[in-house]
């Protein structure tokens, strides 16, 4: 059962409509095979809330999280499971104690953004100040977790993960209560912070997200900042500024405090998620992302104004110049790579093709960097896809040799599928469906997490 709205606030109607239980179903229908890589756990988290919501002020990105998750091993899919991510506010409105654990800030809010393993835990992350909320196998929320004590305020839901360092690096925002600066933030293999760096800016912006190279690491300092007559209205609080510079920071991973960072001013314009950055021989830093001409306008209530492709910013900083490039014209979001190229050159990006300019989802997309060349395949006549996951094949040597695994919604029997992709083969056959229970509404980020080697 759903949570209807008749309102005309989009991000309470029809697949944004919040569901209003938990499950738990095991031994899931499967159409196609499930591949023998894939024995683990996906999940993907997004805003749920609980209870009525005022549809005039609700903003997409403020309902309360909720965890879905499908457990796949031996060529099964053994449960399906969605959980409220618990904080203070979810667990009072659901009447159940407090999960417990320092919390960071008033919101309350279970974190809604993101979910994935780090350091032998499950971890769910939001933006903009609360603690992460540590969960266990089967998506139970445990307790907040600051790293164990570490983290002297707020946290991102975008970290980015180093594969040759084991580490999580971050730039964090809490616009509550740090109105003139951000944090860098960087946690060790061990799930403890080792560095913190205070970043000053003229504005609070709605740093989203960052990217890293094995030099430097990014700040999106763009003209998205907050409103404080929307704040004190109990509003969503940012809004778009055509008064404020764009610019994009790099700062040295190795440095010790903000002033060695190289600032480069660019055009307006507003990015939510980065593919991937690297660094090229001749003091050249590349990124890869999903660019937005502007974003919250006129829409106060979400993304709707997204007209997101991805493009290609250089950044040469022996002499200062910047450029950009658009690599694709399709409209797309939530861009993903094969997880061994983090930090390093890649060729592919994978994401979610969008329709007639708004956060509308509609099939995946396969972008070859280096060409342009882009594939769009549909998961099914009307089918809505979400963020696809990366899963290397077993022995892949090609960067593209895996499977993606994306959440489809289908409005003509309003429930959802976990889909298998062949990311080499990416309009060829597809591989599995696992058959949800539920629909699984619109959402955000979410990963594959693998079970231990026996």
């Amino acid at each position: 059962m759903s949570t209807s709205s008749t309102t005309p606030n989009k991000y309470l109607e029809a697949n944004f409509a919040p569901v209003d239980h938990e499950l738990t179903v095991t031994d899931l229908a499967v159409t196609g095979t499930i591949p023998k890589e894939l024995n683990g756990r996906y999940m993907r988290n997004g805003p749920n809330p609980i209870g009525a919501v005022d549809p005039e002020t609700y903003h997409w990105f403020t309902g309360t999280g909720m965890v879905h998750g499908v457990q796949l091993g031996n060529g099964r899919a053994g449960w399906y499971r969605n959980r409220w991510v618990r904080s203070r506010l979810p667990s009072a409105e659901l009447g159940e104690p407090d999960i417990g654990g320092p919390e960071n800030g008033n919101l309350g809010l279970g974190p809604n953004t993101n979910v994935g393993g780090f350091a032998g835990r499950t971890w769910a992350f939001i933006e903009a100040g609360p603690f992460p909320v540590e969960l266990d196998h089967e998506l139970n929320s445990i307790c907040r977790n600051d790293f164990f004590g570490t983290l002297p305020g707020a946290f991102s839901a975008h970290p980015k993960y180093d594969p040759a360092t084991g580490e999580l690096h971050a730039m964090c925002y809490d616009w509550e209560t740090w109105l003139d600066h951000i944090q860098y933030v960087v946690v060790g293999p061990d799930g403890r912070v080792t560095k913190t760096i205070d970043i000053p800016l003229p504005g609070m912006t709605m740093l989203h997200d960052t990217a890293l190279t094995p030099s430097v690491v990014a700040v999106f300092d763009l003209p998205v900042l907050v409103d404080f007559d929307l704040a004190f209205a109990g509003r969503f609080p940012f809004r778009w500024s055509d008064d404020y510079q764009a610019r994009v920071g790099l700062l040295p991973r190795d440095a010790d405090d903000a002033r060695a960072i190289r600032w480069f001013e660019i055009d307006p314009c507003y990015t939510y998620h980065p593919l991937n950055a690297f660094d090229l021989d001749d003091d050249t830093v590349i990124i890869d992302t999903v660019v937005h001409s502007r974003m919250f306008v006129h829409d106060i209530l979400g993304p709707s104004e997204a007209d997101g492709r991805l493009t290609r910013w250089t950044f040469h900083l022996d002499t200062g110049r910047f450029t950009s490039e658009v690599i694709s014209e399709q409209l797309m979001e939530f861009p993903r790579h094969n997880p061994s190229v983090a930090t390093k050159r890649h060729r592919f990006g994978f994401g979610v093709e969008t329709v007639d300019n708004v956060f509308d989802l509609a099939g995946l997309v396969k972008i070859d960097c280096d060409t342009g060349s882009t594939q769009v395949r549909s998961l099914g006549a009307g089918q809505q896809a979400s963020e696809a996951v990366f899963v290397a094949k077993e022995g892949a040597t090609d960067e593209d040799d895996g499977w993606l695994l994306s959440l489809s919604y289908d409005p003509n029997r309003d429930a959802s599928d976990l889909v298998i992709v062949d990311a080499a083969d990416f309009l060829g056959p597809e591989v599995g469906r696992v058959h949800l229970p539920q629909r699984v509404p619109f959402g955000f980020h979410g990963n594959f997490v693998a079970d231990p080697r026996s």
